[in-house]
């Protein structure tokens, strides 16, 4: 039986002490948001530093401007890579409390009428229970064969559900102790049960809000309609302009310039998922994609850039009617990124084609609402095609490369700051219910989650710092 085979029946053998573990965890109420429970994120903090002391972790608890970050270091052996794990041991809060079906911070194991097992409980899925399978994982492996197979660093954060303000300024501090050839980052989902995935496509943002000033205050529409100028319909003529009605592309000048061709291959994957326009849309009332024409509306969230009016105002909005003509109206614009699509950019040609559309006696003003770039993994990393190859190995079937239609802040922290790519390798599904009353997730998510980074730690481990990282290198 090889090392990695031991390793796994360890872990299998001593699931029920894996699970008392993470049941621990998750009994402390580290609500980050809440002042209230600063000493819990304390404890949180605490309680997961001696389990990685426990574990033969050089381990530190370090103080920042908020909630504490988790430090954690174990060297792996002589030339072998190092990766870097994140994750936030702070949870949501558990409001509105009386739709839960049991105590959120008393985690129970309950069995579904398919005879599957679910861990409910606040932090279950984000970011606890995806947490403990890499801790477990690392566990399993030092009890085994003495040590791990690459050296480990943790960042567990505690403020990632209250805004993570404080982190950037501790990767920057603390550069020089978080030198790694990769991150590993388990706060992600798989496609569905028993598909595992990996994001390698997070979109970037930008986020733009413009208000149109007109007349000096708000008129009579019938004393001044047409005499005067109507901010509103200013600001409808220049949104409406964003977007090609036919085509359904953005019209800004060089919106498209780094937007990169989406492979034939990763569309037939996509399309095996089984997620058609009718499963995203159609639970929301909806029937077809809105935007660009020729793509899957999977397609345009994972894949394409977008540009979307989020909240328009200006004028009399109440209850019955009042015939004035505003003297301002305000739009909030977001633009989500692919590629190399530069935010800075964009930004200014949104302004510009506002400043097009203003006549005499209007002016427009803007407020920047931040702006990132999008972060991608290049199909050719062979930290990546190891990791797919160690997913398909515990699940049986092809892993996915997939993309995430959102913004994770700290997968771009680790690229401008640490200079480093990033795996979302996470076991979560679609139904786990993070943010909302009966959290969960599932046992097998946890069990074959902490196996999965066995695999996955142990085909990292087989080839050099160089030949991890190093894009158009085989592996």
């Amino acid at each position: 039986m090889s090392d990695i085979d031991v390793v796994l029946r360890r872990l299998d053998e001593t699931s029920d002490a894996c699970l008392e573990r993470l049941f621990a965890f998750l009994r402390i109420p580290s609500i980050s948001a809440q002042p209230a429970h600063a000493m819990d994120c304390q404890a949180a903090a605490e309680w997961l530093s001696a389990d990685l002391t426990s574990m033969g972790f050089a381990t530190e608890i370090c103080p920042t401007g908020g909630h504490p970050v988790v430090l954690a270091r174990r060297d792996g052996p002589a030339g072998a890579p190092h990766v870097l794990f994140y994750g936030h041991y702070d949870v949501q809060p558990v409001d509105p409390l009386a739709l839960w079906d049991s105590p959120p911070f008393e985690p129970i194991l309950k069995k579904r009428p398919d005879g599957s097992e679910e861990i409910v409980a606040r932090g279950a899925a984000d970011d606890k229970g995806q947490v403990m399978t890499f801790v477990e994982a690392c566990r399993a492996l030092i009890d085994v064969t003495g040590g791990l197979p690459v050296g480990v660093t943790f960042v567990i954060e505690g403020e990632e559900e209250s805004g993570g303000e404080h982190l950037p300024g501790f990767l920057a501090s603390r550069k020089d102790d978080l030198k790694a050839d990769i991150a590993l980052i388990c706060d992600t989902g798989m496609p569905g049960p028993g598909r595992p995935a990996i994001t390698a496509m997070l979109r970037g943002l930008c986020g733009e809000e413009v208000t149109i000033h007109a007349s000096s205050c708000d008129l009579h529409s019938g004393m001044f309609g047409n005499a005067a100028r109507n901010p509103i319909e200013v600001l409808c003529h220049a949104l409406a302009s964003l977007r090609d009605r036919d085509t359904g592309r953005i019209t800004l000048p060089g919106f498209y310039d780094g937007v990169p061709d989406l492979p034939d291959t990763l569309r037939a994957q996509w399309k095996e998922i089984g997620l058609d326009d009718a499963a995203i849309l159609g639970p929301f009332g909806l029937s077809e994609p809105g935007g660009e024409k020729g793509y899957t509306a999977l397609e345009q969230i994972w894949a394409r850039p977008t540009c979307e009016i989020n909240g328009i105002t200006g004028g009399y909005a109440g209850d019955g009617f009042k015939t004035v003509l505003p003297a301002k109206a305000s739009a909030k614009v977001s633009f989500r990124l692919v590629g190399t699509q530069d935010p800075e950019k964009i930004r200014a040609e949104f302004r510009a084609r506002i400043q097009a559309f203003l006549p005499s006696d209007c002016r427009a003003e803007f407020v920047a609402h931040g702006g990132s770039c999008a972060s991608v993994v290049p199909d050719t990393l062979p930290a990546l095609q190891l990791a797919l190859g160690a997913l398909k190995d515990e699940w049986g079937v092809e892993a996915v490369v997939t993309g995430c239609g959102g913004s994770i802040p700290v997968v771009g922290d680790m690229q401008t700051i640490l200079g480093l790519q990033s795996l979302l390798i996470g076991f979560g599904l679609d139904d786990d219910r993070i943010h909302s009353p009966n959290e969960k997730y599932d046992l097998s998510s946890f069990k074959k989650g902490a196996r999965s980074w066995v695999r996955v730690l142990q085909v990292l481990g087989h080839v050099t710092s160089e030949g991890l990282t190093e894009t158009g290198k085989k592996a």
